[in-house]
C-alpha cells in the first residue's frame, strides 16, 4: 500500500482493513476514537456502537473466532478501559485475537491531569499478550506486530492506546505490505513417531478434540484421524461440532467431569486433538491411562501428566497419525451405547412447568421444520447443559459460549456479532435471566443492528448454578434469588419483539412467529429449577 499524507489513525485503520477486519465495536470517546471511526469508514469499517465496553470486546472476539482474523473494540480512556476489562477476559482466556483500542493521555496531560487517570497498561498487563503506546514515529510494521503477536497461539488480546494529537499526526510517505503473514509451523517428526508408538499399542483409544480444532481444515483432518481408528470420540464445549453430533462415533461433551468417565475409564490411551486445557472444570484429571497431546503448542499447568506430545500444525499432524492408523477393538455398537447412557443421564426430569431440555429441543425441531440452521450462543448458568447436550451441531463454530472464562453475559453480544457476521443465518441465544440482566442495554443494540436473533431467556428467578451449591451445603437461600422480572416490555420498549410463555404450545407459536420475523425477537420462558441439581451431579459428579 502506498501511503501519502497518511494519519496513525489512517494508517492503523488501513492496517486493521488489510488484515480482514469489517467491524469495530465499542463506545467512543472524544479523543482518538472519532478519528479511528472515521478512518475505519474510510477503509471499509463499520464502527457499531454497542452499550457497555464489555459486550463490545465479546462482539470482537466472537467475531475474530468466527472469521479467524483479528476482532477489534474501541474505549475511551478511564471508565472506558475499567469496563472492557471482563471482555478482555474472555478474550485472553477463551483464547480470541482481539485488538482492544483505547484513548489515552499525552506527557503533558499528565504532568497535572489526575482526572479519569489510571495506569492502563499495568490494568489490562495481566490479561493482555502485548501493548503499544503509538506514537508520532510509529509504523506499520508496530502496528502488524501488535495483530501478528493476538494471532500467534495461543491466540488472545493485545492492548494499543492512542491520543487524540497522535491519531492525527502525519506519517511519512512509504511503500508498505500492511497484511500479517502466519508463522510457518515446523512438523514435529519426533513427537509424531512417540504418540504413532503409543496407538500401536493401544487397543482402545478414546480421542478428545478441543478448540484448537475449530477451522475447517483441522476438522476434516482429526474426523479422517477417528474413522480411521474407529474409536469413541468426545468434544468440548468450544469444539462442538468439530465432530458432528449425529457423526456414528461421537459420544458426547467432555469438560472432565462425571458423565464422560464410563467412556474415558474404558481408554488403554487418551488422545487429546487441539485441547486446551483452559476447557475443563475444577476438577483432578479422573484417569490413569497414557495421553498423547497433539495441538499448536504445549500447555503449563496442565490437568495431566503428557505422556507424548506433538506441537506445531495441527492439520498435519493428524494427518499423519491417520496414515498409521489401524481400525481399534471398538465397535460401533459399544460407542453408541455409551452415548445414548451419556444422554439419559442428562435428561431433565419432567414437570408440571417447562424444563430447559424442552426449551432446547423445542427450538430446534421448530427451526429444522423451517428449513433452517440456526448458529446458536450460550451463557454461562445452569441451562448450558441442556443447551450443550441436546441442541446438534454439525460444524465448527455452530455454536459460541464461554469456556475459558465462563462468564455470563456473553451469548447476547456473542449472537449480535454472529448475526453480523452471517445476516443470511439465524442465531438462537441461550441466555439465563441473570445473564441477560448483565446486558440488558445490548437488546438496543441487535435492534438497531437489524440482526436475525432469536433471545431466549431461561427465566428461574435466581442464580441457579450458585442456587444450586447453596443448596447442596444444606444453607438458607441467600442472596441468589429474585422475583421473575418481565422482559417482554423491556424489549418492546427497545424497538423488538417479545413474547412471555410458560407453557409448550405457546412457545412453540412464539418461536414459529420469531422464526419468520428475520430481526431480533426475545422469548422469556418461564422454567422449573428442580431438576438442575440432579443434572449438575450428573455431569460433574
Amino acid at each position: 500500500m502506498d501511503i501519502k499524507e497518511s494519519t496513525v489513525a489512517q494508517l492503523l485503520a488501513a492496517t486493521l482493513a488489510a488484515n480482514g477486519v469489517k467491524h469495530i465495536f465499542g463506545i467512543p470517546g472524544g479523543g482518538s476514537s472519532l478519528d479511528v471511526i472515521q478512518a475505519a469508514a474510510d477503509n471499509g469499517i463499520e464502527f457499531v456502537l454497542t452499550r457497555t465496553e464489555s459486550a463490545a470486546v465479546m462482539m470482537a472476539a466472537a467475531t475474530a473466532e468466527l472469521t479467524h482474523s483479528p476482532g477489534v473494540a474501541l474505549t475511551t480512556k478511564g471508565p472506558g478501559v475499567a469496563n472492557a476489562v471482563n471482555g478482555i477476559a474472555y478474550a485472553a482466556l477463551d483464547r480470541a485475537p482481539v485488538i482492544l483500542l483505547t484513548d489515552g493521555f499525552t506527557s503533558k496531560q499528565q504532568t497535572y491531569i489526575t482526572h479519569q487517570v489510571f495506569d492502563q497498561q499495568a490494568l489490562t498487563c495481566p490479561l493482555a499478550k502485548g501493548f503499544a503506546r503509538l506514537s508520532q514515529k510509529t509504523d506499520a510494521n508496530e502496528v502488524k506486530t501488535l495483530i501478528q503477536l493476538a494471532m500467534s497461539p495461543p491466540y488472545g488480546p493485545v492492548h494499543i492506546e492512542l491520543t487524540g494529537d497522535v491519531a492525527r499526526s502525519c506519517i511519512a510517505a512509504s511503500d508498505v505490505d500492511l497484511t500479517c503473514t502466519s508463522d510457518s509451523l515446523v512438523i514435529d517428526e519426533a513427537g509424531i513417531a512417540a504418540a504413532v508408538q503409543f496407538l500401536n499399542d493401544a487397543s482402545r483409544p478414546v480421542v478428545i478434540v478441543g478448540l484448537e480444532l475449530r477451522d475447517e481444515r483441522s476438522a476434516e483432518c482429526v474426523r479422517q484421524l477417528v474413522e480411521a481408528l474407529n474409536c469413541p470420540v468426545l468434544t468440548t464445549y468450544k469444539a462442538k461440532g468439530v465432530i458432528p453430533d449425529t457423526h456414528s462415533q461421537h459420544v458426547g461433551i467432555f469438560t472432565g467431569g462425571a458423565v464422560e468417565h464410563e467412556c474415558v475409564s474404558q481408554a488403554d490411551l487418551i488422545m487429546l486433538c487441539g485441547v486446551d486445557p483452559v476447557e475443563f472444570v475444577l476438577q483432578p484429571w479422573r484417569y490413569e491411562a497414557p495421553v498423547i497431546d497433539i495441538g499448536l503448542q504445549r500447555h503449563t499447568p496442565h490437568y495431566t501428566t503428557i505422556d507424548a506430545g506433538a506441537y506445531g500444525p495441527v492439520a498435519e499432524h493428524l494427518t499423519l497419525l491417520a496414515q498409521d492408523s489401524q481400525l481399534t477393538e471398538w465397535s460401533i455398537t459399544e460407542i453408541s451405547g455409551l452415548r445414548e447412557r451419556m444422554l439419559a443421564a442428562l435428561q431433565y426430569p419432567q414437570g408440571n412447568a417447562m424444563g430447559p431440555q424442552q426449551v432446547v429441543e423445542i427450538a430446534e425441531e421448530r427451526a429444522r421444520s423451517a428449513g433452517l440452521d440456526p448458529r446458536i450462543t450460550v451463557d454461562a448458568g445452569a441451562h448450558m447443559f441442556s443447551a450443550m447436550a441436546f441442541w446438534r451441531c454439525g460444524a465448527p463454530m455452530d455454536v459460541l459460549i464461554s469456556n475459558g472464562l465462563a462468564t455470563m453475559a456473553f451469548a447476547l453480544p456473542a449472537a449480535i456479532a454472529a448475526s453480523l457476521h452471517d445476516p443470511d443465518r439465524p442465531v438462537i441465544a441461550f441466555t439465563g435471566d441473570g445473564g441477560l440482566l448483565m446486558c440488558l442495554g445490548e437488546l438496543l443494540t441487535a435492534v438497531q443492528q437489524r440482526t436475525w436473533i432469536i433471545v431466549i431467556v431461561f427465566n428461574d428467578e435466581s442464580l441457579s448454578l450458585i442456587d444450586i451449591k447453596q443448596q447442596q451445603r444444606d444453607l438458607v437461600s441467600r442472596g441468589v434469588r429474585w422475583d421473575r422480572p418481565e422482559f417482554g416490555p423491556t424489549m418492546a420498549g427497545l424497538g423488538g419483539r417479545a413474547f412471555q410463555v410458560c407453557n409448550q404450545l405457546d412457545y412453540r407459536n412464539a418461536l414459529d412467529e420469531a422464526i419468520t420475523e428475520q430481526g431480533p425477537v426475545l422469548i422469556d420462558v418461564a422454567i422449573d429449577p428442580r431438576g438442575y441439581p440432579a443434572q449438575l451431579k450428573a455431569l460433574r459428579g
